[in-house]
């Protein structure tokens, strides 16, 4: 009885295969060695065998297994935009694959090759995004450490013992000694986000500090080498309007540049960030400040015993 069950199988099975074959072969009949296809209003013209090769929606299309919609001229219509099918249709003909790099672009193109049921496509796009992802992830460092200075006597301990370029911009909004200039809070903003965008880009080679020590300074940029000031831009003036001090913040973008640039030539890559970590802890300061009066100490107290000495040989 197990015989003739498996008999029964394999003969349904070959006559499945069968039929299909014929429908195929019916549908080759119906629309010839080439197939005109309108996607979108874009005309494309392929081969029967291109679109059947592979299990898509176009083996399904034309098989008999979907309905298919001509027109008046024999184009088969396909209601979808046709701008990404020429990539899809390669693909089908002889799986060459040329990805552009825009990140939208290939999320469009993915959703045709999802639409197309074109499996290979989809995860051969899939894995290029997460590649090219996983590249962009690594030009910039995702972790940006910028220190806030909360304490005016906290920058030159910072100054001294860090040996990476120091970028310090210093905001204090709240100076509301005089009243402000209808620009000024965008061009504040603008300097801002000009310290967020350069923080992020060079990160590991120049120091960031923002100071919100509420001094005089509404927006000034510092930029520090080899343990000294090098360089300074101050972005607020004083303007008189209807008989009236104002505040007026403005935006040198290029001269930030080229400080920034600048102040590169002083980089050293050899600063930990333990040296940052000593120099903002106030036990470690203190500790620092008192070493070097002791020395001082000890300087003085040698003077003068040296002077003592000589005065006596004198004698």
């Amino acid at each position: 009885m197990s015989d003739s069950t498996s008999a029964s199988t394999n003969n349904a099975s070959v006559s499945m295969s069968v039929s299909n074959k014929n429908s195929i072969t019916n549908s080759y009949n119906n629309f010839g060695k080439y197939i005109k296809l309108n996607v979108g209003n874009h005309l494309f013209l392929t081969s029967f065998d291109t679109l059947t090769k592979e299990d898509t929606m176009f083996k399904a299309m034309f098989s008999g297994r979907m309905e298919v919609v001509q027109d008046s001229e024999g184009w088969v219509l396909i209601d979808r935009d046709g701008k990404h099918f020429d990539i899809i249709l390669n693909y089908l003909r002889d799986a060459t694959l040329n990805l552009p790099d825009c990140t939208q672009t290939l999320n469009e193109i993915l959703q045709e090759a999802k639409f197309y049921c074109i499996q290979s496509l989809a995860e051969l796009i899939e894995q290029h995004i997460k590649v090219r992802a996983k590249k962009n992830t690594g030009d910039i460092d995702g972790c940006c450490k910028v220190i806030m200075l909360t304490a005016a006597k906290e920058l030159p301990s910072i100054v001294a013992t860090v040996r990476k370029p120091i970028v310090k911009l210093a905001i204090n909004r709240h100076n509301n000694k005089y009243s402000y200039t209808s620009s000024s809070d965008e061009m504040l903003m603008k300097n801002m986000e000009l310290f967020d965008k350069l923080s992020i880009r060079l990160n590991n080679r120049i120091l960031f500090i923002k100071d919100v020590t509420s001094s005089e300074e509404i927006c000034c940029w510092s930029f520090y080498g080899n343990g000294q000031k090098m360089a300074e831009i101050c972005c607020t003036s004083i303007v008189y309007a209807t008989e009236r001090k104002q505040n007026k913040v403005e935006f040198f973008e290029a001269r930030i540049y080229e400080e920034t640039l600048n102040i590169l030539l002083y980089e050293n890559r050899n600063a930990s960030v333990d040296e940052i970590i000593r120099a903002t802890t106030p036990r470690f300061v203190s500790n620092a400040v008192n070493e070097d009066d002791l020395e001082e100490e000890r300087s003085t107290n040698g003077n003068s015993a040296s002077g003592t000495s000589r005065t006596q040989r004198k004698r």
